[in-house]
């Protein structure tokens, strides 16, 4: 049944891909791959003579690469010549880091079939596994148990409605026994596993405070944002869907009547026509500007949204960024129209990968997907001390959940709450100044779990 069931899912993906450009990139990454797995570990292992030890890091897609990627730099660190070998499920995490520095080889995890496994795990032969979060693939688990490789589950979140935890979930506990150790964010998450009997449970929190604390620790500069953000209040929204969308555009169009009233109203009671010329044009200017980063960004989904913003002045990093180059200490743009920027009341990311510093020119941060599947990170925005909003579906998530009862972050279930926690916001300048700080301590408190994790991988070997 289980194997049926991924030829299934595989078959689907190729009718999918017919329509959808990730379907079938989700299907064409998995052709042919055991083939590409086999000659590029070949190469590997002819440059590297005499490996001993490999690190295999699997993760489902973009948000889980986000927590493996400090404990693979740090044991990059500590082991230098042991080679990582990186897979993802989806192609989002495979299109956006099958080029990552810190690992030798990254590639999409072939199904999980008995004859994929076994392959698989001949050609990349590791010696140590880590499976991040939600990853409980039954054939490689239970192959790896077999060969007595070590299997290691971090950053992992459980939840009393997952099939672990129900009277008839005892096929899925038997997927649990795999784990060497299981590494996991809270406490609830250790009870639960204890009461079924998984006792090699660490809680240790969660990586992604390790690496947000890093991303900010940066002097990366985005020089056109910055430009854009100069001496203005600025609500960053990141990872946003359509219905965020229609929330952002909305609540842009309220603004503006607001502020074109109050200006005909000083105007019509003005005292002298002199008064009357200059009275609206300070006025006509919004309380804040808008930076907006799309979770999807090809070119039909920016056409969207910039109709939805077709009242404003808008301008599209790749339009305004004539040429640049990702470096330590800036994202460089050699032609930069700064009188055009600097006009712009709205600011489109049409590209991936430079979210979590464009926060940093923030004064509020607008998380994505919560009138939707479930709010994407909001760590990346936290750790630059600035309140963070999102959407209701937000359950899944115990920092969405910590930092709503400290005070840092708000939910909102519709237009209006959105309205009432934005003016509240810009009008209180003490109010953001707090509730950003209680952010920006939630993410210092909670550092600490990529050491944590490899002083335990490496009880003899950690520094």
């Amino acid at each position: 049944m289980y194997h049926t069931s991924l030829h299934l899912y595989l078959f689907a993906s190729a009718i999918a891909g017919i329509f959808s450009r990730k379907a079938a990139k989700f299907y064409n990454g998995r052709r042919d791959l055991l083939m590409t797995i086999e000659s590029k570990m070949a190469h590997l292992f002819t440059n590297k003579r005499n490996v001993k030890d490999l690190l295999w890091v699997h993760c489902a897609s973009v948000g889980e690469f986000e927590q493996a990627r400090p404990v693979i730099e740090k044991h990059k660190a500590m082991f230098p010549d042991v080679p990582v070998v990186l897979t993802f499920f989806s192609p989002s995490g495979y299109e956006l880091r099958h080029n990552y520095p810190f690992a030798d080889a990254v590639f999409y995890l072939p199904m999980d079939t008995s004859g994929n496994v076994i392959r698989f795990l001949d050609l990349v032969k590791p010696t140590k596994v880590i499976f991040v979060k939600y990853e409980f693939w039954r054939n490689y688990l239970g192959e790896l148990k077999r060969r007595a490789i070590p299997v290691y589950l971090i950053s992992a979140i459980f939840r009393e409605d997952q099939h672990f935890f129900k009277s008839w979930g005892g096929y899925f506990r038997k997927i649990l026994a795999n784990f060497e150790h299981i590494f996991v964010q809270d406490a609830n998450s250790a009870r639960l596993l204890n009461d079924i009997g998984v006792i090699n449970v660490t809680v240790c929190g969660d990586t992604r405070f390790d690496r947000v604390k890093e991303v900010t620790g940066t002097s990366t500069q985005i020089e056109t944002l910055a430009a854009f953000s100069e001496n203005s209040l600025c609500l960053v929204a990141g990872s946003t869907w359509p219905a965020d969308e229609e929330i952002l555009a909305r609540f842009l169009k309220t603004q503006k009547s607001i502020l074109k009233s109050s200006a005909e109203s000083k105007q019509a009671s003005a005292s002298n026509p002199s008064q009357k010329e200059n009275l609206f044009k300070p006025e006509s200017k919004l309380p804040f500007k808008l930076v907006i980063a799309p979770h999807e960004v090809d070119d039909s989904h920016i056409s969207k949204i910039i109709s939805l913003f077709e009242e404003y002045k808008v301008v599209r990093y790749s339009e305004v960024k004539k040429s640049s180059v990702e470096k330590s200490s800036s994202i460089r743009d050699n032609q930069i129209n700064t009188s055009l920027i600097r006009e712009a009341d709205v600011f489109i990311i049409d590209t991936i990968g430079i979210l979590s510093v464009a926060y940093r020119y923030g004064s509020v941060a607008y998380i994505g997907g919560g009138f939707g599947v479930g709010i994407h990170n909001i760590l990346e925005a936290a750790a630059y001390g600035i309140p963070v909003i999102f959407g209701p579906k937000y359950q899944k998530f115990k920092e969405a959940k910590d930092l709503i009862k400290l005070g840092g972050a708000s939910s909102i279930d519709s237009f209006e709450q959105f309205v009432v926690q934005m003016q509240q916001l810009t009008s209180q300048p003490e109010l953001l100044t707090v509730r950003g700080e209680i952010c920006k301590e939630y993410v210092v408190k909670n550092l600490g779990a990529t050491s944590a994790i490899l002083a335990s991988i490496y009880p003899h070997n950690s520094n």
